[in-house]
């Protein structure tokens, strides 16, 4: 391995040369206490930025291993490590010449908590790894090695020392961010224990500072949950922890507009994931596997069993290996719910706002108008307690228009200005006094599809000139393969849909093909990634600097929109 001095050396030798010179640069080379390794170099400044990997070993980072001997407490203790390296790149990080010279960039985080290839702990020696971005400056395009070497060999040694070397790391920080992923891990496992879909602390911050933003909203009502529905939890920091916990089973949130009840819905969706501290969700959870649930006009779907809500349709096509290339509201979201399913999912979150109203219901009047064998569409309200009492999928459903759910949920909950209240008893009452009891459009039981859908081997992924790109949180491409995920609504990251095109490639070449069904390729890419890790979708490559986990939910449902999947 060579040194930090022939490094120095090969800048000296091509300053002021032409661009392509830089080629020179790569490869790995010793810095004291760390390797830096320049990974890819950019052909021109105007281009992407060239690759580097900072890898610390254990014994000089020196983190101990109660900081990262569990995955929870591994990807907290990643996630602060990289804001803290993140927030000194800020300082640093300016424009030094052409193009894109000069410019660091490392992933930014949001406020959920995330596995990320920027920042690696390794398990098994504490080795920790940090992967970036750096246009390598130019003057116009002739190399500016000046430059470079202040940003290889000034700003980012210290940057490496002040926050990776456990020694200059302020211990009091860490220790907060461990205690929270702790209570967050014991909380997910009582939800468990004590059959809860969801949880959420009292004084938690919903609502967000705007529609695209998600930090908090300041001076906003804080959370309160209703007596009848409180928990109490005794966390292992030795603090005691209230909040509202919705049980299994269907739970209706009620109340007028703007009052609240899409937030708490929205919190919920993104209850999935863990929150730092300060976020004012770091104590809302949900089941890891709930799915958001909506219509989707327009979307692809491909060989899936839709007939529980769909059947008889006047052109006598198959419902149960249903394939369109343009799905209607109702379709899109019958389709969504089965495959949710079908990904493991224990709860539906669902918002009447972004529902087809003929999937979710028909009144007593229109059936009688529209009869039930002219009408192909089994409303959700027919299906909501069945999928429950035979699947074991829990429903948490927003309605603000219509009452009909009302005999059909477990609980109801009303959003009264943002402030919480467990109306179950009095909306049934009222139900019953009015006669308003949702007349059953089919009575028959839903047999439950049986997944046998498999993938294809797709030939134009094959080779070592795959490219994968993403727009923002809304597309992801594969060579000129698109798939369209502005839907999915808990994607929180660009860098997960861009791991997602990668596990695609991946699965290519290892999974599709083989006689696999959707289910069993999907179980087996995770359990290869717990067993080895992100090393065993990227092999022999070079790990990108720029890719996050995405849930197994994210993974089938983007497999589902792909039009040449299957």
């Amino acid at each position: 391995m060579r040194s930090d001095r022939d490094l120095k050396n090969i800048l000296d030798r091509i300053d002021h040369r032409g661009y392509p010179a830089y080629k020179d640069t790569k490869g790995a080379y010793q810095f004291g206490n760390y390797i830096l390794d320049i990974e890819h170099v950019q052909g021109d400044p105007f281009a992407s930025p060239s690759q580097l990997c900072i890898a610390v070993s254990g014994k000089s980072a020196g983190i101990p291993l109660k900081y990262y001997d569990e995955k929870h407490k591994r990807i907290a203790t990643q996630d602060y490590l990289l804001r803290k390296f993140g927030s000194e790149i800020a300082k640093n990080s300016k424009q030094r010449g052409s193009g894109k010279s000069g410019m660091i960039h490392i992933s930014r985080c949001g406020q959920q908590i995330l596995d990320r290839t920027a920042c690696q702990i390794n398990e098994k020696n504490g080795e920790v790894t940090i992967r970036l971005e750096v246009g390598f400056p130019a003057n116009g395009r002739t190399i500016n090695a000046g430059e470079l070497e202040t940003i290889l060999f000034r700003i980012l040694p210290d940057i490496v020392n002040k926050t990776v070397l456990f020694k200059n790391i302020n211990v009091s920080e860490l220790d907060d961010v461990m205690r929270l992923t702790e209570n967050q891990f014991f909380i997910r496992n009582e939800m468990r224990h004590k059959g809860l879909t969801a949880f959420i602390a009292d004084d938690s911050t919903l609502p967000r500072k705007s529609g695209i933003s998600q930090e908090p909203l300041k001076d906003a009502v804080r959370f309160r949950a209703p007596e009848s529905m409180k928990i109490e939890l005794d966390l292992p920091d030795g603090t005691k922890l209230c909040g509202m916990g919705i049980p299994k089973g269907v739970t209706l949130i009620v109340g007028g507009g703007y009052h609240g009840k899409s937030t708490l819905l929205e919190a919920l969706q993104m209850g999935v994931y863990d929150h730092i501290a300060g976020d004012g969700r770091e104590y809302v959870f949900s089941d890891t596997s709930s799915v958001k649930i909506r219509a989707e006009d327009g979307r692809s779907i491909s060989q899936t069993d839709i007939s529980m809500f769909i059947n008889n349709l006047p052109n006598k096509m198959n419902t149960k290996c249903f394939s369109t290339q343009n799905a209607s509201g109702s379709t899109s979201q019958a389709a969504n719910v089965v495959e949710a399913v079908e990904t493991g999912c224990q709860v539906l979150l669902i918002d009447e706002d972004t529902s087809a109203t003929n999937f979710m219901i028909r009144d007593e009047l229109m059936q009688l108008v529209v009869t039930k064998d002219k009408e192909p569409i089994t409303p959700y309200i027919d299906r909501v307690r069945e999928l429950y009492e035979s699947y074991g999928v829990s429903t948490i459903l927003v309605a603000g228009s219509s009452g009909e759910y009302f005999n059909k949920a477990d609980k109801i909950i009303q959003m009264d200005e943002y402030h919480t209240y467990d109306i179950t008893e009095y909306a049934k009452d009222i139900a019953q006094k009015h006669g308003c009891h949702a007349k059953t459009v089919d009575e028959r039981a839903a047999v439950m599809p049986d997944f046998n859908r498999s993938a294809h081997v797709n030939r134009d992924w094959i080779g070592d000139r795959v490219k994968i790109k993403v727009n923002g949180k809304d597309m992801v491409s594969i060579n000129r393969d698109g798939i369209d995920t502005r839907y999915l609504e808990q994607l929180v990251d660009e860098e997960q849909l861009r791991m997602i095109g990668y596990l695609f490639v991946y699965m290519n070449h290892s999974v599709f093909g083989r006689n696999m069904t959707l289910q069993g390729s999907v179980e087996k890419l995770f359990q290869q990634l717990e067993k080895n890790g992100l090393k065993e979708v990227f092999q022999n490559q070079k790990i990108p600097c720029n890719v996050a986990m995405p849930r197994q939910q994210e993974v089938y449902m983007c497999m589902n929109r792909f039009r040449k999947l299957m």
